[in-house]
């Protein structure tokens, strides 16, 4: 388990982060979002032990960053946004040296035969890295982290650069991953979090701002609910109906499918469930519902919600 508490990174009068506390534990995929030069790299370097906080605390498995720095980070396998391999190796050379600069205790051949087929690099291991593909270097990236089957992964913007099928598979190895460690994900593509993390930490300039599950995280800054319905009928009998259920707020038609079939955005008060209403209304109109969904702000409306700049009495960015 990883556990930050009241962290702290300032660079003269600059806080790069300001008093960040978060847990990660095994079993989840963590998302770590924030826009470019919220906080985030410098957070995850702290946590890596590649860089000193000016206060706080980072543990990995109780061990201290700081104070067992050996201990912490044997328990800590981190790839940073570019991965730091070795051109001329071989990919099984490569790993041959990461195990024995770790200081790995596990059988040799079988831990490393295990590590690149996960990966997806077991058919490439006599190949130079320096000739392979953007997206298998960074799965030779995401396998060093793995030499010595370490608790805690720390992968930092691990898809940038990947076209779409790369991006594709490195998402199904991290969340694979996930099952066994826990995994702290950096990224500021919103896609990519929603699809991967199970949980997800929003930082805006060097603080938190949400900690949330990814199913939830939609919710929090809204008063209202949304229901995105199917309807089979008349557009203006369908919004008729609707805008007449108790707690509706807003009704708007978003898309046609077909001259007598389109999909409908319902807003809602968040405290009143209008599912039964709505499916009674649109009955008694002779309309009927082919697809309902609960839905809450889209991932992109609500990073923008929490990661909008602050403004102090003077007018000043805060």
């Amino acid at each position: 388990m990883v556990e930050v508490k009241n962290l702290v990174k300032t660079y003269g009068k600059i806080n790069a982060v300001s008093d960040i506390s978060f847990t990660a534990n095994v079993g989840e995929v963590l998302g770590f979002l924030g826009p470019n030069g919220a906080g985030k790299s410098t957070t995850m370097n702290i946590i890596a032990g590649y860089l000193s906080a000016t206060s706080g605390t980072v543990t990995i498995d109780g061990f201290d960053i700081v104070d067992d720095a050996m201990e912490a980070k044997k328990r800590i396998g981190y790839l940073p946004e570019m991965p730091p391999v070795y051109q001329d190796m071989t990919v099984i050379k490569y790993l041959e040296f990461m195990y024995g600069l770790k200081k790995v205790t596990l059988p040799k051949e079988e831990h490393l035969a295990e590590i690149m087929k996960l990966c997806g690099i077991d058919v490439i291991k006599n190949r130079l890295i320096r000739n392979l593909s953007k997206g298998f270097k960074q799965r030779v990236g995401v396998a060093q982290a793995l030499v010595g089957n370490p608790p805690v992964i720390i992968l930092d913007e691990p898809t940038v650069g990947l076209d779409p099928k790369q991006i594709i598979d490195m998402r199904a190895l991290i969340k694979n991953l996930g099952k066994k460690h826990a995994v702290i994900f950096s990224s500021h593509v919103l896609s990519e979090v929603s699809a991967v993390c199970d949980r997800i930490v929003v930082i805006s300039q060097g603080k938190i701002v949400a900690d949330e599950a990814t199913d939830k995280i939609a919710y929090m800054k809204s008063d209202e609910m949304r229901l995105l319905l199917t309807v089979e009928g008349n557009s203006a009998t369908v919004i008729s109906a609707l805008s007449s259920v108790d707690g509706v707020t807003k009704v708007r038609r978003s898309d046609r499918q077909n001259d007598n079939v389109c999909d409908y955005n319902v807003e809602y008060k968040k405290d009143v469930d209008v599912r039964a209403g709505v499916f009674r209304a649109l009955s008694k109109a002779g309309c009927p519902i082919l697809q309902m969904k609960d839905a809450g702000l889209s991932l992109e409306e609500m990073f923008l919600k929490l990661t909008a700049p602050t403004y102090s009495d003077k007018g000043g960015k805060r």
